[in-house]
């Protein structure tokens, strides 16, 4: 079960410790800034690249960053496992961003609190603040990313999707298993600099996904029990693009984020309408 962090007493001076792992591909629009917002607050920064024909790498490596180069070789484990598995496996602690995210001054401040006394937790889940179409989005969808992680008590699990279109090298939309877990109440920013067609390329290939586990349901319950990131009722919800869009526009009062609340409603409504299209499609 999550809760609110634990208080501490003190504060962790110079460099917390723990490791933070980019999975890249062509992240050069965005990689600068999130290289320069921890490297110097965490023992290391390594950017796990697949292959990018861009200046990832470049831009990475020239502010401090790690560079290891990823392959995958069609099975599991994925690439965040991998990470797990090999990026510093001597620090314990390792967190999760994407090419687009920066942890908020805030949340680094908070971190220091957390890591000055021993922990018995296992991961902690993080709020994203979430960014759409150039604006920071303040109600609606409330994202919560399971990213920091003690490897030693958590791993993601091996589902039965290889043949899944959509998702390739990375494992899918559900949060890593973990024997424990606290939340933590500071966000990380996740800000694309990217044009908003790069949102809907990305979610066309997710619906693929999406929609063969609507086919496959052994593997769907399987991610419903590894408690997904859109929660365990939304799978039986009917008319998902109805609900996706009153939940987040009406409900969780997405209209008081103005045009953008409303672009970022209609467009996860249009995401479960893709999923479901295809879905009926395939069947």
């Amino acid at each position: 079960m999550s809760r609110s962090r634990p208080r501490a007493a003190g504060r962790v001076e110079g460099r917390l410790p723990i490791v933070v792992a980019i999975p890249t591909k062509n992240e050069a629009e965005n990689i600068a800034r999130t290289v320069s917002s921890v490297i110097d607050h965490v023992e290391a920064v390594v950017v796990v690249d697949s292959a990018s024909t861009d200046d990832t790498c470049k831009i990475a490596a020239g502010l401090g960053a790690e560079i290891v180069e990823y392959e995958w070789d069609g099975r599991y484990p994925k690439k965040k496992q991998w990470c797990l598995d090999h990026v510093h496996p001597d620090v314990p602690w390792l967190l999760f961003l994407d090419g687009d995210e920066t942890p908020s001054p805030e949340l680094l401040e908070e971190l220091r609190y957390v890591f000055s006394r021993p922990l018995k937790v296992a991961a902690f889940d993080i709020p994203l603040g979430y960014w759409f179409a150039g604006k920071r989005l303040r109600h609606g969808y409330t994202i919560v990313k399971r990213a920091l992680l003690d490897r030693r008590r958590c791993h993601f699990p091996v589902l039965g999707d290889l043949d899944a279109p959509g998702m390739g090298e990375q494992e899918g939309h559900y949060q890593p298993v973990a024997e424990s877990v606290w939340r933590l109440n500071s966000p990380i920013e996740h800000e694309d600099l990217d044009p908003v067609r790069t949102w809907f390329e990305r979610h066309n290939r997710y619906s693929d996904w999406e929609a063969w586990l609507e086919h496959h349901p052994e593997v769907k319950e399987e991610i419903r029990t590894a408690k997904t990131r859109q929660g365990q009722l939304f799978h039986k919800a009917p008319f998902k693009p109805l609900v996706s869009f009153a939940y987040a526009y009406l409900y969780k009062r997405g209209f008081l984020d103005g045009r953008a609340g409303l672009d970022y409603a209609l467009a996860m409504s249009f995401y479960r309408w893709q999923i479901a299209l295809k879905a009926r499609e395939a069947g």
